[in-house]
């Protein structure tokens, strides 16, 4: 591989420091030199007149657990410039399993990752996991071990607490991926069956990965009508066990949250001030996205999808679940009540339901004639729980708030399958940089590239990666503060972005002159795995 001069760009380091014009020089998958390189004999040289040169973007909260071993292109990440993605996220995935567990795991993920036919399922443990993606990937990964996962294995798909030899075996699960390169612990407590869990199991938990070293990201109980209690639980278990928190997609939503972002903040602020190490990350969109089956109240998870299909084909159950959604509220649904026009079909498992796509349950139930909940169950049995929605419970203001925050960082949580998955998947970054940045002011240009770079390379316990300095591995993105945009729309969005014409990952190029390359130089960043290659948790 030779070097590579790239000249004249605007120097945005990570580290939150005012631009600078410079060259940088890459030489042996690093960066080597930066300012006035000079000449450079045998360096091919990149003309970056007008364009910014950054560290690669880290996504916190990615979806890519099977993306990164079946797409070589990976245009939803590459294309904006993200170098790195965290996965394992909300406590599901695919490490550590065994066959029966998998068996579940493929059909209750359907919906956030499909079911891909030609995947050759060989790794059962989280190293092997990050085995696969070491043959050869289009970004570096770092993985989070799945509480719920683990769970599943230890006390199965039903809503009971663990006994006292289970909750053993789930330390040793977590304690066996930590010690094979991941890099923390997620949990998904509004997911079956991680929601399952005591406080008490958790801090159990959190404390293995305290121990290693690691950090704790949940997804937490409540982002509505109970979210500040939630978040207060995720404080109360990062404080007893020890545990570095990442607070996922940090968000307040539905109506009851509508300028309260304030009261998170504080929250947060008063852990950090009584030495709690406290980071978060969100997306720069308003509607979340998820499974239609996420909904569901969790007693009508337990035992795992066909015992979910069962309740949902029996009129006695009918009755009770039909209470809980549209009047008292489920957990699944976060405390409120359902508000059937919110939720939009973004994709379907069965083909036959296509025309769904897009509409949403109530405009469904409109066009049929029936309720909105008849139109709910029905979508779930022939789709088999895999319909995945847009939920347009946002708040611009709490988005905003929130983003301003020291300690925050940026997270896609983009799901890539589906007829219209959320835009946020293929859009996070450039949206921040071509809206919140450049058209709105929210965040400096500076500010807003230590957020994608320096900060999560800090949680992540990578020495070498986000800053833009001699010595560090050469993940870097050239792009355009004039034009950066998202391409993807709610009506197109796998639209790829504008404004980012080169990537590369230890020197090598994915994306040059906006065409994605045949490079597969991504590869998986294990936790205390050395220069190069290292991920760790503290801040």
């Amino acid at each position: 591989m030779s070097d590579l001069l790239v000249r004249g760009a605007l120097l945005v380091d990570g580290t939150g420091a005012p631009a600078r014009r410079g060259d940088a020089l890459v030489a042996g998958g690093r960066v080597a030199a930066l300012g006035d390189v000079g000449t450079t004999a045998g360096a091919r040289v990149l003309d970056a007149d007008g364009l910014a040169l950054a560290p690669g973007f880290i996504d916190l909260h990615a979806h890519s657990d099977l993306a990164v071993l079946t797409d070589p292109e990976h245009l939803a990440k590459t294309a904006q410039g993200v170098t790195t993605e965290l996965v394992g996220q909300d406590g599901l995935s695919y490490a550590p399993v065994d066959d029966v567990a998998l068996d579940v795991l493929r059909e209750q993920l359907a919906g956030w990752n499909g079911v891909p036919e030609d995947l050759a399922w060989d790794w059962r443990g989280v190293g092997e996991y990050l085995d696969r993606v070491d043959a050869g990937a289009a970004v570096n990964v770092c993985y989070l071990v799945p509480q719920g996962t683990v769970r599943l294995l230890a006390v199965g798909a039903g809503d009971r607490p663990a006994t006292a030899a289970e909750l053993e075996r789930m330390r040793e699960l977590v304690r066996a991926g930590m010690d094979e390169g991941a890099v923390g612990m997620s949990s998904g407590l509004t997911y079956a069956p991680g929601m399952y869990a005591s406080t008490a199991e958790l801090v159990e938990l959190a404390r293995v990965v305290a121990g290693a070293g690691g950090f704790w990201a949940p997804h937490t109980r409540s982002y509505g009508r109970g979210a500040l209690e939630a978040y207060a639980e995720a404080v109360r278990v990062a404080r007893r066990s020890g545990a570095a928190l990442h607070l996922t997609h940090a968000t307040m939503n539905f109506g009851v949250n509508a300028g309260r972002a304030a009261e998170l903040l504080a929250l947060v602020d008063a852990a950090i001030a009584d030495g709690v190490d406290v980071t978060l990350d969100t997306y720069p969109y308003l509607p979340g996205s998820t499974t239609l089956a996420a909904v569901l109240p969790g007693w009508a998870s337990a035992g795992g999808p066909a015992a979910t299909l069962r309740r949902l084909a029996d009129p006695a159950v009918l009755p009770r679940l039909r209470h809980e959604l549209e009047v008292t509220g489920s957990d699944g649904c976060h405390g409120v009540p359902v508000e059937w026009d919110t939720l939009q079909v973004a994709g379907v498992r069965e083909a036959a339901l296509g025309e769904a796509v897009g509409a949403t349950v109530a405009g469904l139930a409109q066009r049929s004639g029936r309720e909105p909940f008849e139109v709910f169950r029905d979508l779930l049995l022939r789709d088999r729980l895999g319909t995945t929605v847009l939920q347009h419970v946002g708040h611009e203001e709490n988005v905003r708030q929130i983003m301003r925050h020291p300690r925050h960082t940026v997270g896609s949580d983009g799901l890539l399958v589906g007829e219209r998955p959320h835009p946020r998947a293929w859009g996070t970054f450039p949206h921040y940089l071509g809206r919140y940045v450049r058209e709105e002011g929210v965040l400096g240009l500076e500010e807003c590239v230590a957020r994608m770079t320096s900060r999560p390379a800090r949680r992540l316990g990578l020495a070498d990666r986000g800053v833009l300095r001699p010595g560090a591995v050469a993940d870097l993105v050239l792009f355009d503060p004039a034009t950066v945009a998202a391409g993807a729309t709610f009506e197109e969005p796998r639209r790829t972005p504008v404004g980012i014409p080169h990537v590369l990952l230890a020197g090598v190029p994915v994306i040059a002159d906006g065409a994605r390359t045949d490079a597969l130089p991504g590869r998986a960043l294990r936790r205390g795995a050395g220069p190069g290659g290292s991920c760790g948790a503290r801040r």
